[in-house]
């Protein structure tokens, strides 16, 4: 018959089945996309019944046609030959070529049908499914010498690159594919040339390994002192390691030098080197065993092939054994090596086919129980082991894919090492498994049998090794390897998790890294291999890239529970590495964590390290770190250091850090030195005897030498940096005197205490600066308490050496201190008084009224006798008196005491006035009373005082005193007590006191808002400029000038333009009539004064023309004869105001023009700017040019 002829493969393809299926199109018969031929998709573990036998379809080659069989274009063009009736359909042929793989020829059939307008839907949708080049691994070769390529079946050839040129969207039925098709077009050719490249790579390295020849190979072994030339791919292995070692040494610059000289390799992939080459361990391992023999890398034999001794890399020593005896036995101790490390890998082997050996026995123990009736008596023995075993690995394979050994590389399954008869329901393990682990045999054993329900079958063993291999299961890959093994011990859990953790953490997302922290601490607590330990420890501290917070907390948590159960030497050689890698991490959150993580760790180290290795990183980082957030934990880390240290040598480096760390430019540097570190230290200099000993004299030497040194200058940041850590010793240095008075034995916790008062002591700044916290318990202080009250009130301090230093050494120097520094900087009386004040409350009021109190009125000495005596009053000039007031007087707001404070100010402002000494005392216990609104009152008490003293000299004194306090006082108390007793001032007969009141009267004009206030306030300035009997009184109007230029610019706008500049016109008007030059100087001084800082505020159109304008104008004429570089400026304000107020306009007459904005012109400011700097009479009032606006 014809179709026998142009069919010899005699497939499904022929003239009959064409005839019945003139239709046939893809859906009938195995997609195309599906792959390699195979069955249909209806029973994918049957072939076809019409299909030919597998023989048949193995002898053929698909690349290099023979003799053997006919070529399928002959078969093609033969049919096409043959009559209308046994013509093959073109489907048939394109069926034909995909079920043989003949690739290159169906593409070829299929372009020249594209050529003539034929387009096959078949060969469409094959070759536009990158699915069907991918790689396969269904039905194996069918014989050893069959060599496919990396790629599977389909060998990347030239020729097909023709996919790349081929717009098969260009005849899609769906436009909208164009793109997709095109791109899985590229993507599958991209796979293609990778696995080109990786498997050019093999074969280079393979090349370059054997590149020197052999015979001169054997003259340098026989001629030791030539050296042999290095081979290409030992220099790139070299070039890699010495890269590595630079990178990881800090040696950056080198790294970058090295890689540009070699820039034909890649340093960041060792796959560059040889992709069958195993990495080699770095140059600091080299090195330290270079001495002995390194094994070789146990990576090199795939586990789940087996390795035949030829194919070892050491096989050459036996066939050619080297000539010098030592490099003989260097080379067969690898060799011993390499086999030992074989061993280990069947012993593995063994011991997954003990396993399945293991599950088949039990499995055929059930079968036997299932089964009610024997099996026929004709069925001999082999049968029936061959059916058994048949019956039981197909069921295996189908319902547990884990069972396979790890072997299976894809292709039959090897099932016949455990073929074993049924007869013999429990033969040992070592009948083809020799030399078990004994532990896991046992664990084997004692594991109960697994029971499957087994079909009644018989198969051929080739049969079922032919239908296992369609189980599609990957056991050569790293992950198939490790799924097909079932761990079988807490030992083998744990080598499982080492291997796969650090190739599950990059996969994971960063938010939910987390999540990882318990396995990987618990995978390193109990993982035997140092090596893997460090790696997941590494893994840990670089699990988030940039860890906030709560993570940072969860890891530090896993980092304590990890040493808690490792203990201190794996945490000082595991942990501490960690943290030493990541101290100059570009991330501040990294190197945070590790500034927290030594304080965590601290009490789970040796103590020789506690003290040495991480207080020198700490150290380090307080100085480098440029994050205030990583110094901040740095300095809480050291704290906690100091509450564990023990050794007495390292005082001196922990005094240095606290005051390194209390010079930090950071408040939260400082605020944390003062809530943990500085607690901490004091706690141990305590148990050392050396707080009051070495730490407080050493800061009051300190700042005795500050003192010193400053008197052109004080560094008020020095001196609060100082008096501010020894604040924050007062709480330990009371509990000191606590623990060593003479009643500490008689404390008892028994019977009723009753509870300390909720301001007994000042707000400590952090727990670890609480009394009782320091004690122990709030029990215990208040029977300490108790017993300290009663001491101090009805004992006395005899053999009390604590306390007695506190009050014969301490106090004394600093009230000597106190006395030294000046009483103007506000600062340091600040600081000073609050101080005292922390230190009053805290040692009681007992201590304060018998101890503290006495020392002060000691060196003041307020008495009658000494008024006019100049020689004892020249403390009361000093900063003592506002501290005494302010941090000593103040700490008990009982009757008595504020009796107290009332009378001891109104003896200093009588003493001062009587005695016509400076007032800045005095001033500076107002300015920091009048801070606080509880004192109001009691200053205005005071004031009074000295309204109605019948001395001008004290009612002048109290005038200018109310300047101080009016600021920040409640409107109600200005109306109802300070402006009375001002108006009661101006009532006297002394012009000095009424001059005295108007810098008073300024200030309500500038704090107060009150109407009826202002006018009355306002008809007291009136009655000062225009009553006559003011005329001649210069420095009165110098006092009211000197007024308006500093409250101008922010008081009420309506008092400003009503009152200050109508007046501040007549004034300058009438001093150019000023006879006297002194005065006429004196005023056009301050007038200028006056309207710069006036010049900020926004002026009506009218005032300026009225006004302001006149006013410059007059000023100017003054200025033209006094003083000239005056004169240049004021010509330049007038003439800018000019400016502005006709360019304003009829339209904007309601507007404002600001002379601050008009002087933005590039001449007249260099002009007004160069003369301001020339100026040297009126520097105090020009900054008032620059207040704010109002």
């Amino acid at each position: 018959m014809a179709a026998g002829n142009v069919n010899p493969f005699n497939l499904s393809d022929s003239d009959e089945e064409a005839e019945r299926r003139p239709s046939e199109t893809a859906d009938t018969e195995r997609s195309p996309s599906d792959g390699a031929p195979g069955p249909p998709p209806g029973n994918p573990f049957s072939p076809p019944a019409d299909a030919e036998p597998p023989s048949l379809l193995l002898s053929c080659s698909r690349t290099s046609p023979s003799g053997e069989g006919i070529s399928v274009s002959a078969a093609a063009t033969a049919a096409m030959a043959g009559s209308g009736e046994t013509r093959v359909s073109v489907d048939v042929i394109a069926a034909q070529l995909l079920r043989d793989q003949y690739i290159l020829t169906a593409l070829e059939f299929h372009t020249e049908l594209l050529e003539a307008g034929r387009e096959l839907p078949r060969l469409r949708d094959y070759f536009s499914n990158p699915g069907n080049f991918e790689r396969q691994s269904g039905t194996p070769p069918a014989s050893k010498d069959q060599v496919l390529g990396p790629g599977g079946p389909l060998n990347r050839a030239g020729s097909i690159s023709t996919l790349d040129s081929l717009d098969f969207a260009r005849y899609s039925d769906d436009g909208n594919r164009e793109s997709d098709e095109r791109v899985a077009v590229l993507e599958f050719e991209l796979r293609k040339a990778k696995e080109t490249i990786q498997a050019l790579r093999a074969n280079l390295t393979q090349a370059a390994e054997s590149e020197v020849p052999s015979q001169e190979r054997k003259n340098f072994k026989s001629s030791p002192e030539i050296q042999e030339p290095i081979r290409p791919l030992e220099k790139r292995a070299l070039n890699f390691l010495v890269n590595e070692y630079l990178l990881k040494n800090e040696y950056k610059l080198s790294s970058i030098t090295f890689s540009d000289e070699n820039d034909d390799q890649d340093f960041e992939l060792w796959d560059d080197v040889g992709l069958n080459i195993p990495k080699p361990p770095d140059l600091l391992q080299l090195y330290r065993n270079c001495g002995s023999a390194l094994p070789l890398p146990r990576d090199m034999v795939d586990v789940a092939v087996g390795v035949d001794f030829g194919e070892l890399p050491g096989n050459y020593i036996t066939q050619d054994p080297p000539k010098k005896p030592d490099l003989s036995q260097q080379q067969q101790t690898e060799v011993v090596q390499e086999l030992e490390y074989q061993i280990s890998l069947l012993n593995s082997e063994k011991q997954s086919l003990a396993e399945q050996i293991k599950k088949l026995q039990s499995e055929i123990q059930t079968l036997k129980r299932s089964v009610s009736s024997p099996p026929p008596a004709t069925l001999d023995l082999g049968s029936q082991a061959t059916s058994n075993l048949s019956t039981t690995a197909n069921t295996t394979c189908s319902t547990d894919p884990l069972s396979v050994p790890p072997t299976d590389n894809g292709q039959y399954l090897d099932i016949r090492g455990v073929s074993e008869p049924e007869s013999d329901p429990d033969p040992p393990s070592t009948q083809n498994t020799p030399h078990p682990h004994p532990q896991s045999h046992n664990k084997l054993k004692s594991r109960p049998p697994v029971q499957f329900d087994q079909p009644n079958r018989k198969l051929s063993p080739a049969f079922q090794q032919a239908l296992l291999s369609f189980c599609r299961m990957s056991s050569d890959s790293r992950l198939g390897a490790e799924v097909s093994r079932i761990a079988d011990s807490e030992e083998s859990v744990m080598l499982m998790l080492g291997r796969c953790l650090p190739h599950i953490v990059p996969n994971v997302l960063l938010a939910k890294r987390e999540e990882l922290i318990p396995l990987i601490l618990c995978t390193a607590c109990l993982h035997p291999e140092p090596k893997e330990r460090d790696q997941l420890l590494h893994i840990l501290f670089n699990l988030i890239k940039r860890p906030d917070d709560e993570q940072r907390q969860m890891i530090l948590t896993g980092c304590v529970a990890f040493a808690r159960h490792v203990g201190p030497t794996r945490v000082e050689a595991e942990l501490l590495p960690q943290c030493w890698e990541q101290i100059n991490h570009k991330y501040p959150e990294r190197r945070l964590l590790v500034a927290e993580s030594c304080g965590a760790l601290a009490p789970y180290l040796p103590k020789e390290i506690r003290s040495s290795l991480v207080l020198s990183m700490l150290q380090q980082m307080l100085a480098e770190d440029k994050a205030d957030m990583v110094r901040e934990a740095v300095v809480k880390s050291l704290g906690i250091i100091m509450g564990y240290i023990d050794d007495p040598d390292k005082y001196s480096q922990g005094f240095e850090l606290m005051l390194l760390s209390l010079g930090d430019p950071s408040e939260r540097v400082v605020s944390a030195i003062h809530q943990v570190f500085i607690p901490a230290f004091a706690a141990w200099t305590t148990e050392l005897g050396t707080l009051h000993t070495a730490l407080i004299p050493s800061l009051l030497a300190r700042i005795e030498k500050l003192l010193t040194q400053g008197e052109h200058g004080l560094d008020e940041h020095k001196l609060h940096m100082f008096l501010s850590a020894l604040q924050s010793l007062i709480p330990p240095l009371f509990a000191v005197v606590l623990q060593n008075a003479p009643f500490t034995s008689r404390a008892k916790l028994h019977g009723e205490i009753p509870a300390i008062e909720v301001t007994r002591f000042p707000r400590p700044a952090s727990p670890l600066q609480d009394v009782a916290t320091i004690i122990g318990s709030r029990e215990m202080l208040s029977a300490l308490l108790l017993l300290y009250d009663h001491q101090l009130e009805h004992e006395g301090t005899t053999g009390w050496d604590s306390l007695l230093w506190v009050v014969n050494q301490l106090l004394p120097q600093l009230i000597e201190i106190v006395g030294r520094i000046n009483v103007t900087s506000s600062t340091c009386v600040h600081e000073f008084s609050r101080f005292f004040w922390r230190f009053c409350r805290t040692f009681g009021k007992i201590f304060t009224n018998t101890k503290v109190k006495p020392q002060f009125q000691e060196i003041l000495r307020l008495s009658e006798e000494n008024v006019d005596a100049t020689a004892g009053n020249g403390i009361l000039t000093k900063a003592t008196v506002p501290i005494y007031a302010t941090g000593v007087l103040t700490c008990y707001n009982q009757e008595e005491d504020r009796k107290l404070l009332v009378g001891f100010l109104e003896d200093v402002m009588t003493t001062l006035s009587l005695s016509h000494a400076p007032l800045d005392s005095l001033k500076a216990s107002f300015v920091e009373l009048g801070a606080n609104p509880v004192y109001h009152e009691l200053l205005l008490t005071v004031l009074w005082y000295g309204v109605v003293h019948t001395s001008a000299l004290v009612r002048c004194t109290a005038a200018r005193m109310f300047e101080l306090i009016l600021r920040g006082m409640s409107e109600a108390l200005v109306d109802r007590r300070a402006a009375p007793a001002l108006i009661t001032l101006c009532s006297g007969p002394e012009f000095s006191v009424r001059i005295s009141t108007i810098p008073a009267f300024g200030t309500i004009m500038e704090t107060v808002t009150q109407k009826e206030l202002l006018e009355r306030v306002k008809m007291q300035l009136a009655s000062f400029l225009e009553d006559p009997q003011y005329q001649d009184q210069h420095s009165l109007h110098m006092e009211i000038i000197r007024t308006f230029g500093r409250v101008g610019p922010n008081a009420e706008p309506r008092f400003r333009d009503e009152f200050v500049l109508p007046h501040l016109h007549k004034l300058a008007l009438s001093n150019n009539s000023q006879a006297v030059e002194s005065k006429r100087i004196d005023i056009a001084t301050q007038l200028f004064e006056a309207y710069s800082a006036l010049s900020c505020c926004f002026i009506s159109e009218e005032l300026m023309v009225n006004h302001f304008l006149p006013g410059l104008r007059c000023l100017r004429a003054d200025m033209e004869q006094l003083s000239p570089e005056h004169e240049v400026i004021l010509s330049s304000m007038i003439k800018e105001c000019e400016i502005k107020v006709e360019n304003r306009g009829i339209g904007d007459a309601q507007g404002s023009v600001s002379i601050a904005s008009s002087l933005v012109g590039e001449d007249a400011k260099t002009k007004f700017l160069s003369k301001m700097g020339q100026l040297t009479t009126s520097g105090a009032m020009l900054a008032n040019v620059f207040q704010r606006k109002k």
